[in-house]
């Protein structure tokens, strides 16, 4: 019998999914997209079943627009990871699925290769450009970008040129568009390229025949120093996959690294490599997704949303940087995608390969139990040597935008030596606050509990949580005194300040602000390569997975604020920082120097990192964590609750703690801390509290909140204020 309800989930903040009646002329199927009537407007939803039966009338169902899917948008097997996702992480089916998608899909775009437009110059194009365009800039630029071949469309609007600009060349007839779809070649004959080599060590071959002579599902820690060739074993882990027609997938916690890790992929094999990250336009991304779903591309290499790309046969997962804090989702559907990937390879039944030189210590507690198989690259490949790590005691010494004096000295012995130094500080801009050196006051976001950031090269000041910018205050608000001076310093005084101290010297700083543009960060970093500038200042966007052969000199400048946090998860972060920071030097056959500034040179914890090893603080951070009944010896759920008036928030997170501790399922294994508010108390304008539910394991956690949640979402404070959960949260802020 032809079923004549089709079950949709919607792209609703509901717990829910829609019936829709299927008229006789369209043919919907489980898994493909339909476009369906949604109160006034028309959503694109995705059929989850195929029904006769509903618990409404007939007459009150709305049929179904449009099927926009002849076949299913995902496999089975990442459908099924996908609903597993929506239950784990208690997020909506709708919302979920939706989430997976290109948004060209979400759009009810075909899951068709689109048409990629290009441009090149005609016959009378190629003429003019003998003879100039006078005042006309912008389209002398368009013509100069075409004359060495056909430019992408893409890369005008990067370039911030206007449609209406090559409307004029067109209609002068000096330039074409061309219109072309990818093409699909088959890449499964001789998939490595003739390259030179690097020599593998023992323990390298090691690792990389563990995983290439297991069958079916294995997650590997692969825990290797900094510079130990860890993208040397991936290559050859990965090299069997495509030789048996498998396809690969790469995850690295940040678009800036994806460049590097592409050109190396690129070099070693003779297949399509794509990639997936939130830089790409809609075109791009439906394009690299389909790549991998239709066997086009033997290789994806792609930030957090790679990760729910569908493959035509995934042979093996590497997650590069594991332990890296980007990987967890702060929004929306809060997933981790270190720990979906595991499920994930966990039901295609493939290998699944973590590395890092700092692993989380999630992640080293389950290779220490062995439910992960360890796999440990302990030398640095080459003939690479360890850093000389020494930690600057600054305690009464005169700091110019942040550098001591010795620190100054010994940049200059490592930039006369021809070396390039590196300058670590989290935080960008000129200055992050701007003070009345007469009462005090400090110029501070109207909307959060957070001062303004001061940007000297933009003439503003920002918030960094809200966003919300203004011109600079030339008055203080307080007293009216105009003598207002900045306190601290952030990556944009530190750049003013070395070009006065080193002149000779090129500066270049790396951070959110200094990379917006589209390919800006890849021109950087190759201009660093090239040796172009000699002393580089970065965030922690400088501090992950680059090879910089030329820098010996690293230093962080201040470090202290992680010392001393609330948050219990900030001495880990601090270790897995100076480690990875520290591993930016001496990667060639220079030896390398790294140089902490602190006032706290006598901790405990700067004490373990600079003469032992991340090894020794892990292990000794994971005991505490067991006393404690920290993660991983316990299980997390943050409740995140804001609304415009405290009080209300705070009165519903009690209803939320009351309706945990009545409910069956509590019991001696569970508890519940708070509400309290939120370490950032109010931002953009919303008041904001916080209820931690602590548990003993994960089935307990699950269980007693798939049951709590629907009585939650009942409470009479549910509806007005804006509440939101996170499973195993990264960040308690």
């Amino acid at each position: 019998m032809r079923p004549t309800i089709a079950r949709v989930a919607l792209p609703v903040p509901l717990d829910k999914q829609f019936d829709y009646l299927i008229p006789n002329h369209l043919f919907p199927i489980i898994g493909g997209r339909v476009s369906v009537p949604f109160g006034r407007q028309t959503l694109v939803g995705l059929v989850t079943a195929l029904v006769n039966e509903s618990e409404f009338e007939l007459t009150k169902i709305k049929p179904i627009k449009q099927v926009l899917d002849s076949q299913p948008v995902w496999p089975e097997r990442l459908y099924a990871l996908l609903h597993w996702c929506s239950q784990f992480y208690q997020y909506p089916l709708g919302e979920t699925l939706f989430n997976a998608m290109p948004s060209a899909l979400r759009k009810g775009k075909p899951a068709d290769f689109a048409t990629l437009v290009s441009w090149q110059l005609t016959a009378s194009g190629r003429d003019q450009l003998m003879q100039g365009f006078g005042r006309a800039v912008k389209q002398a630029k368009v013509m100069h970008m075409l004359e060495a071949g056909s430019v992408a469309h893409q890369e005008f609007i990067d370039q911030e040129i206007s449609s209406s600009v090559l409307k004029t060349l067109v209609e002068k007839d000096w330039i074409a568009s061309l219109e072309s779809k990818p093409v699909i070649r088959d890449w499964h004959q001789d998939v490595e390229a003739n390259v030179d080599k690097p020599k593998l060590n023992a323990e390298q071959a090691v690792a990389i025949a563990t995983v290439n002579s297991a069958q079916g599902f294995g997650c590997y820690l692969l825990e290797g120093v900094t510079g130990s060739g860890k993208t040397e074993v991936y290559l050859n882990m990965i090299k069997p996959v495509l030789e048996q027609g498998a396809q690969a997938l790469v995850l690295v916690p940040e678009i800036g690294l994806t460049p590097q890790t592409i050109n190396r992929f690129k070099r070693r094999f003779n297949v399509p490599v794509e990639v997936i990250h939130s830089g790409l336009n809609d075109t791009e991304r439906l394009n690299a997704w389909l790549s991998a779903r239709d066997n086009a591309a033997g290789i994806i290499i792609g930030t957090r949303s790679a990760l729910l790309t569908p493959f035509a046969k995934l042979g093996i997962i590497i997650v590069d940087e594991e332990h890296d804090a980007s990987y967890k989702q702060q929004d929306s559907l809060r997933y981790h995608a270190r720990d979906v990937a595991v499920m994930r390879a966990n039901k295609e039944q493939i290998p699944i390969v973590l590395g890092s030189a700092t692993p989380a210590l999630e992640t080293l507690h389950n290779a220490l139990v062995g439910k992960y198989h360890h796999l440990v690259l302990s030398a640095r490949a080459g003939n690479a040597t360890p850093t000389t790590n020494k930690v600057l005691d600054v305690k009464g010494l005169y700091l110019e935008s942040g550098l001591s004096a010795p620190l100054i000295a010994e940049m200059r012995k490592h930039l006369n030596a021809g070396n390039q130094v590196m300058l670590f500080l989290n935080r960008r801009g000129f200055s992050p606050a701007l003070m009345c050196h007469e009462c005090g006051w400090i110029a501070e976001c109207q909307r959060c509990d957070a001062y303004y950031t001061y940007h000297q090269n933009s003439s503003e000041i920002r918030c960094h949580h809200c966003g919300s910018q203004q011109p600079i205050i030339h008055q203080c608000q307080g007293c009216g005194s105009t003598h207002l001076v900045t306190v601290g310093v952030g990556t944009e005084q530190l750049e003013h300040q070395l070009s006065e101290l080193f002149p000779e010297y090129q500066t270049i700083r790396i951070d959110r602000d200094s990379t917006r543009r589209k390919g800006s960060l890849e021109s950087a970093l190759t201009a660093i390569r090239h040796g172009e500038y000699q002393i580089l200042i970065g965030t922690q966007m400088l501090a992950k997975g680059h090879h910089f052969p030329d820098v010996t000199l690293v230093a962080l400048l201040d470090v202290d604020g992680s010392l001393y946090s609330s948050d219990f998860r900030a001495s880990e972060r601090l270790a897995q920082l100076f480690i990875q920071v520290a591993g930016r030097a001496g990667r060639a056959s220079k030896p390398g120097e790294v140089v902490l500034q602190t006032h706290h040179p006598e901790h405990s914890l700067l004490q373990a990192l600079l003469s032992k090893s991340y090894r020794h603080f892990a292990e000794t951070a994971l005991e505490e964590r067991k006393v404690a009944q920290l993660p991983p010896f316990s299980f997390l759920t943050l409740f995140r609750a804001e609304a415009n008036q405290s009080a209300l928030v705070e009165e519903f997170l009690r209803q939320v703690r009351h309706t945990l501790e009545a409910h069956p399922l509590f019991d001696q294994y569970c508890q519940v801390l708070g509400p309290t508010p939120a370490p950032l108390a109010k931002r953009a304008g919303k008041f904001r509290w916080q209820l931690l539910l602590q548990t003993q394991s994960r089935p307990m956690m699950q269980k007693l909140l798939a049951s709590a949640k629907p009585a939650i979402a009942l409470l009479p404070n549910a509806k007005k204020v804006r509440w939101t959960l996170d499973i195993e949260p990264q960040d308690l802020s």
